[in-house]
């Protein structure tokens, strides 16, 4: 079970399984990043296509019968050997006990990564948890962290949202 100290002290349940999601998953997935702000709620249809369509490069983590993380990725088309991580969400109660790194572990061990050698997403400034949760990724596996301008504030018109450098971590694999 989770302890209930503080988020540092806390460990992911025993039970907490990942895998590839599937069609079905779509709406709790919605549900789980409704649920976690500041993550950007894209329409359910969405969550739809990337537990089925991209499913071989996303996971979900699930505790008993309750979705508790998703992590949507892709491969990126015109760089095969580059997975893009899109959205990373952890339920609340799971927060502070490593499960994010474990799903993005789990990610780039499949034989659908086989060939990635970089992992790339975007982080907003502000967000310290999620730039630190890609910090240690890249600690853990040995692997520079290179952050370049990207998608700019004004790229998301008069909506307040900040800015989202891309961070790229490589090379994977030992490389």
């Amino acid at each position: 079970m989770t302890e209930k100290q503080t988020s540092e002290h806390r460990t992911t349940p025993v039970n907490t399984e990942f895998r590839k999601p599937v069609l079905g998953d779509g709406a709790a997935v919605c549900d789980l990043i409704r649920n976690c702000p500041p993550l950007d709620v894209n329409s359910c249809y969405c969550y739809f296509l990337l537990c089925s369509h991209f499913a071989g490069t996303s996971v979900v983590a699930e505790s008993g019968d309750a979705i508790t993380g998703f992590i949507s990725a892709y491969l990126e088309p015109a760089a095969p050997d580059t997975v893009f991580v899109w959205q990373v969400a952890v339920d609340e109660s799971q927060r502070g006990t490593g499960l994010a790194g474990r799903m993005l572990d789990a990610i780039v061990s499949r034989t659908e990564c086989a060939g990635v050698r970089w992992l790339e997403t975007t982080v907003s400034p502000s967000n310290r948890a999620s730039r630190r949760l890609f910090e240690r990724f890249a600690e853990r596996h040995g692997a520079r962290l290179e952050e370049r301008p990207f998608l700019e504030a004004a790229h998301f018109g008069d909506s307040g949202h900040e800015a989202e450098p891309l961070l790229r971590i490589g090379p994977l694999g030992g490389a």
